[in-house]
């Protein structure tokens, strides 16, 4: 079964505060001595995410 990706918008502040969300939660399971690969990963995805393309029509406009 294929597996399905989820979109989501998020304005600067936002992305911001989910990276830093999901750091805190990162330092917490350091300080737990627990694995963070699954956090790692998630934090990468989320930092590396691309900004959404303008999708208007480049060099032709309807008249």
């Amino acid at each position: 079964m294929r597996s399905r990706k989820r979109v989501i918008a998020l304005d600067d502040f936002e992305h911001n505060l989910l990276i830093n969300g999901f750091n805190e939660f990162r330092n917490m399971l350091l300080e737990e001595e627990k694995p963070t690969e699954d956090v790692d990963e998630l934090l990468l995805k989320i930092i590396d995410a691309p900004l959404e393309k303008d999708k208007r029509r480049s060099g032709y406009e309807a008249r």
